[in-house]
């Protein structure tokens, strides 16, 4: 490990040494070399906040958008279903109330993919 600039140990002892001209020099150009070195890229900071804020602000106009076209969705989803369960009450119903209708008067048949009823002496019209 080095020791700080300007301390000396002298038997064990550590001091203060008197600092040399060459050693303030030396520290001046080393400053001078990483303030310069900062300063040429400082500009980049400046661009990376600004970039930053950008993509913030896009993603929450984007977060807003999308958020709009799930509520679009939801709603038209909601239409269609209540679209559906009146025509569907008319046709299956008949007039009856919901309530008198079970379930078990709504299953579905299933159908191959040739077409053919997976049910002996079943045929769809």
């Amino acid at each position: 490990m080095s020791e700080p600039i300007g301390w000396r140990k002298e038997n064990g002892v550590g001091a203060p040494a008197t600092p040399s001209m060459a050693t303030c020099t030396d520290a001046m150009n080393k400053f001078t070399k990483a303030a310069t070195a900062f300063m040429d890229h400082v500009h980049l900071l400046t661009e990376a906040r600004d970039a930053y804020q950008m993509a913030i602000t896009a993603s929450a106009s984007l977060r807003s958008s999308l958020d709009a076209g799930d509520r679009a969705l939801r709603s038209l989803m909601t239409q269609m279903e209540q679209v559906v369960n009146v025509h569907m009450g008319e046709a299956i119903f008949d007039g009856k109330k919901p309530e008198a209708l079970k379930p078990e008067a709504l299953k579905v048949e299933p159908i191959r993919t040739n077409g053919d009823s997976t049910l002996p002496g079943k045929f769809l019209p």
